[in-house]
């Protein structure tokens, strides 16, 4: 049996307790860490502080660090396991990071704010000092809605059944017990509150009618900005706040997303950039500049684990990664416990392994005719979970290929490919490519974590100008509507 060891995160006051020889990958992620480049130790944005105890350093991560002007109390997180009882600060809270690695260019303001991120699945928030851009704290928790159901869809019926006003009142209450923990470990008054989500979590919090989300053509009528003051939603915070649900771009595109084209800077540039969001729904963004077309895809919830036969989110226990070693499959596991099950990135190592080993077809068909691989003692591939790939797959592929038709361009006069979402750090770019995923070059493909976290921070310095100058540019498709969706669906279904 594994003996444990524990690591105190600072300047959260928090302590986790792991199995000996546990990546820090494995444990940081959950804090809001990022590992942009993928655990190739060139980007720095993993960087912690060794405040106590030790973690060896290899000569790769040696020179990594003098690369990048780190002295001997820093490490390099997407390198290290942990070995024995640690302290470490975490530097990802020092600064805003935005796709390009430098720190947000923002007008100092006095007094602090706080973002949150309401996903479907999870809930994040942060307090930033709006002085100086400095995060004070970090906070994440499952979304108690989750009874109600996995997916959007699930939530939609919930609410016609008449359970919104108890979703409503479960999210907001977890939400400020969310910031009240931050403000018990950190004594200021909170000048703003900026929030994020889809277009679903913004009406089941405001209170609006989710009905014409549930059928066609999925118009809403309140997509805009939502003020609240702590009063009207019961929260108790010093400083009286103004609270803002910022805008939805469409239907089932939401401010998260909104959020997401902020954080990428995609309105800003000139070159062609593509966002997609890999979380409970897909949703995909292209444009620059002059226009920016978005849309939502059926892809349905495989990535995060759902409808996958022995799937679960990238969380301890899962298999996050899949390799081919001596004729073997290797399973890695987040937390160095057993497999409980395997999460979206897992799921693409292990497809895009057997398609090179030819062990499935073009048609997701087991080649041995049998309906299940095996991955470690207690964890299988099953022919159904192929095919829950495939429609996810496909769905964004199509979704991708769909938009970039209506800007009249290809793939390949795209600068960079974002990816954001929950699984985001431990997704092999190699295999994203191999299954047909994303068909772009791996050089212009970047994993940029939670954009919607980002971009809320960035609202937090910013007026209603800055979001209505994304949204002027920015128009909301109909995907299925388009008589081209099918067949190109079908194609993109295939595994070549």
């Amino acid at each position: 049996m594994n003996s444990t060891i524990k690591i105190t995160l600072q300047p959260l006051g928090k302590i986790v307790e792991v199995n000996q020889g546990t990546p820090l990958i494995d444990v940081l992620h959950e804090f809001g860490v990022e590992f942009p480049c993928g655990g190739k130790g060139t980007c720095g944005a993993c960087k912690v502080k060794l405040l106590s105890g030790n973690l060896d350093v290899d000569a790769m991560q040696e020179k990594r660090l003098q690369k990048l002007k780190l002295d001997n109390d820093w490490r390099l997180a997407c390198f290290c396991s942990a070995l024995s009882d640690i302290t470490l600060e975490i530097s990802q809270f020092e600064h805003i990071i935005l796709a390009d690695n430098s720190t947000f260019d923002f007008k100092p303001q006095s007094g602090y704010g706080i973002a949150v991120d309401l996903g479907t699945t999870t809930v994040v928030a942060q307090l930033v000092n709006l002085e100086n851009g400095h995060i004070l704290d970090s906070v994440s928790d499952v979304n108690p809605q989750a009874k109600f159901g996995g997916d959007l869809i699930a939530r939609i019926q919930s609410c016609l059944d008449g359970n919104q006003e108890e979703m409503q009142h479960l999210i907001r209450t977890k939400i400020a017990s969310m910031i009240d923990s931050m403000l018990k470990r950190n004594r200021v008054a909170v000048a703003k509150i900026a929030l994020v989500g889809n277009t679903v979590m913004q009406h089941i919090f405001c209170g609006l009618n989710v009905q014409p989300l549930s059928f066609y053509p999925f118009e809403i009528k309140e997509p805009g900005a939502k003020a609240f003051s702590a009063k009207e939603l019961s929260w108790e915070i010093p400083g009286a706040p103004g609270i803002t649900f910022h805008t939805s771009i469409g239907s089932f595109v939401g401010s998260d997303i909104l959020a997401g084209i902020a954080a990428t800077k995609m309105a800003e540039q000139e070159a062609f950039s593509i966002l997609i969001d890999l979380g409970t729904n897909g949703e995909i963004v292209v444009g620059n500049r002059e226009k920016i077309v978005c849309a939502s895809t059926a892809a349905g919830p495989a990535f995060e684990g759902a409808k996958i036969n022995q799937g679960m989110r990238a969380t301890t226990g899962a298999i996050s990664s899949v390799t081919h070693e001596n004729g073997l499959l290797k399973s890695h596991v987040i937390g160095k416990v057993e497999a409980k099950g395997i999460c979206g990135s897992g799921l693409i190592d292990i497809v895009a392994i057997l398609l090179e080993q030819q062990q499935i077809g073009m048609f997701g068909e087991i080649n041995s005719g049998e309906e299940i691989i095996p991955l470690t003692r207690n964890i299988s591939l099953t022919q159904q979970d192929i095919r829950e790939f495939q429609l996810a797959k496909g769905a964004i592929a199509t979704g991708v290929q769909m938009l970039l038709n209506q800007l009249s361009i290809s793939i390949s006069e795209v600068g960079n490919v974002f990816i954001a979402g929950g699984f985001g750090n431990f997704l092999n770019i190699k295999n994203v490519i191999r299954t047909g995923l994303i068909e772009a070059e791996e050089e212009k493909i970047i994993k940029l974590g939670n954009t919607a976290l980002i971009g809320a921070k960035i609202f937090l310095f910013e007026d209603e100008n800055f979001t209505q100058g994304i949204l002027k540019k920015t128009t909301h498709l109909n995907l299925e509507g388009d008589g081209s969706f099918q067949d190109i669906y079908i194609e993109k279904m295939m595994l070549l």
